[in-house]
């Protein structure tokens, strides 16, 4: 095999996702194109199926699978955290409250980057820290544009309902009081990559008693404003 790594499955695995980097194509096409054996194209194709880094279209035909666009996304998270840290200050400035920059990891969410309000009563999350995805508005925004089934296991003991997240894509931004602490309440909007897939969330989060009920009244207009600088400034990173 040409440019072998030493590691044969991992040089037969690239052989399969280089051929689908052309298109659909069926098992028949993978034996052809990768010039592997029937059973091993069919046993490493379904093997990166359960990893999703292949996946299948409407024909039953292999593609390549979402997990590798969600990995292209990620690999732009440099240059969210270097556009970030000014809009998370401003938003801070103009709300008064803290705010976060969050992330997925798995079945967590990752505050990446935060402007704290100086002085009073504050909400502080530390950078690195790590939250549930099962509450808060980050986790409703992180989880709402998911593909169905990833949506289906995410709401499983969640603090918030289907109904809710379709709510959230209807009007693009989310709410939370008392959900992830008692006492607390946020608002958060959709951070997305210049193909228009969820990233990220920003968010403002501060004590009840300032944010009210209803935080988004108050909130959702400037955190759907920073949303959208931030990514706009991944829309003007791909196309330089």
């Amino acid at each position: 095999m040409d440019n072998s790594s030493g590691v044969g499955v991992l040089d037969k695995a690239a052989l399969v996702l280089t051929a689908l980097e052309s298109g659909p194509a069926t098992l028949a096409g993978l034996v052809t194109a990768t010039g592997l054996a029937r059973p091993t194209a069919h046993r490493l194709a379904v093997a990166l199926e359960h990893h999703r880094l292949v996946a299948r279209d409407m024909q039953g035909r292999f593609v390549l699978g979402p997990r590798l666009s969600e990995l292209s996304a990620a690999a732009g998270e440099d240059r969210l955290l270097a556009t970030a840290g000014p809009v998370l200050a401003r938003l801070r400035d103009i709300t008064g409250e803290s705010a976060q920059l969050w992330r997925r990891q798995g079945d967590y969410r990752v505050c990446v980057a935060a402007a704290e309000r100086p002085s009073g009563l504050r909400d502080t999350i530390p950078v690195g820290s790590q939250l549930t995805m099962r509450a808060g508005s980050a986790a409703q925004i992180l989880l709402a544009w998911e593909d169905p089934e990833r949506m289906h296991r995410g709401l499983q003991n969640a603090a918030f309902s289907a109904a809710a997240l379709s709510g959230i894509r209807r009007r693009g931004w989310a709410q939370s009081v008392g959900e992830r602490e008692q006492g607390v309440a946020s608002v958060s909007a959709p951070i997305k990559s210049p193909g228009g897939k969820v990233i990220a969330a920003v968010s403002v989060s501060g004590p009840l008693e300032r944010l009210s009920r209803q935080p988004g009244r108050m909130h959702a207009p400037a955190v759907l404003a920073a949303a959208e600088r931030l990514s706009e400034s991944l829309r003007r990173a791909a196309a330089e």
